[in-house]
């Protein structure tokens, strides 16, 4: 296990501004934006429920900050931080925060996404209770465990999954009480432009990854075909609207989704153009394109039930 001087952390005690850095605003669209188009769903079809939809948020924040500091603690301790890292800063590889503070606070964050959890399981039953339970396990079996789910190929499969379908879906059956084929294609997109995002960073990270052990799909199948995953999820994600209407499951209206194409299509530059640490910029880029296509949809399924109901 790799350790922190004791003299580098009491020289850095935590503050806000740390901790701050430690839950990575900036990965929290991933959580913001399912629940959005979940509850935009749910309101086409005349099913929005808000105290539904702010708890759906908050677990699903609670659960992505959860998943931010475990993340934080165990890629250290398990050498994949490093001071070779090229990417944005990890507190607990930099001696900002005691690494123990750290997978406390992350079991705290899981804590309150559970007691979130008590108010939905009573709304919506079983189903909740089983996603729910499935959603913390992996949160924290992402890296931390004995058997680590990004550390063996399987963290891509865990944020489609559950980023895409549970998320979207989960959010729509708390609200209307019931599931269909809509929620879950919307989740596809999402899930798909989630499961984008984990791509770029495995791909700046290959080479640190690599030696750590870390076993992504880019360090197993290489760069090119991380690329291609890239590009494979996010053309996924923009048919998933064209389905939604060719299918009659959602009007015309939901096509202004594909307004996030210029979008995409910058970021899709940068992918192909960067590499190591410049890939920070085709990160951003990305979120960028999810917030952009979350965003349009939800706004083209309002469109299309206000005005055409």
């Amino acid at each position: 296990m790799t350790t922190v001087p004791s003299a580098v952390v009491a020289a850095a005690p935590p503050t806000w501004a740390r901790w701050l850095l430690a839950i990575r605003p900036k990965t929290l669209a991933a959580a913001v934006v399912p629940v959005a188009v979940g509850t935009a769903l749910a309101d086409a079809m005349g099913g929005a429920r808000l105290g539904p939809a702010l708890a759906a948020l908050a677990g699903a924040l609670l659960i992505q900050v959860g998943t931010n500091l475990t993340n934080d603690y165990y890629d250290f301790v398990r050498g994949a931080d490093t001071a070779a890292r090229i990417g944005p800063r990890r507190v607990t590889q930099q001696g900002l925060i005691p690494p123990r503070r750290v997978l406390g606070a992350a079991f705290v964050a899981f804590g309150g996404a559970a007691l979130v959890g008590v108010y939905l399981i009573a709304r919506g039953g079983w189903p909740i209770a089983i996603a729910g339970f499935l959603s913390l396990l992996s949160g924290y079996a992402y890296t931390g465990g004995p058997w680590p789910l990004g550390y063996h190929g399987l963290g891509d499969v865990f944020v489609f999954v559950f980023f895409g379908l549970v998320a979207v879906a989960g959010t729509f059956y708390v609200q209307v009480l019931r599931l269909g084929l809509a929620p879950l294609l919307a989740g596809c997109a999402v899930g798909a432009l989630a499961t984008s995002l984990l791509a770029v960073n495995n791909l700046r990270d290959a080479a640190t990854d690599a030696v750590a052990h870390k076993r992504t799909l880019v360090v197993r199948l290489g760069t090119t075909a991380g690329r291609i995953e890239w590009f494979g999820m996010v053309a996924l994600a923009f048919l998933v609207p064209v389905a939604l209407w060719g299918s009659g499951l959602a009007p015309a209206a939901v096509l202004l989704s594909l307004a996030a194409l210029p979008v995409a299509f910058r970021a899709a530059r940068l992918v192909l153009e960067k590499s190591g640490g410049h890939l920070d910029e085709a990160l951003g880029a990305t979120a960028g394109v999810m917030i952009a296509f979350g965003a349009f949809l939800c706004a083209g399924l309002e469109i299309g039930h206000r005005w055409h109901p």
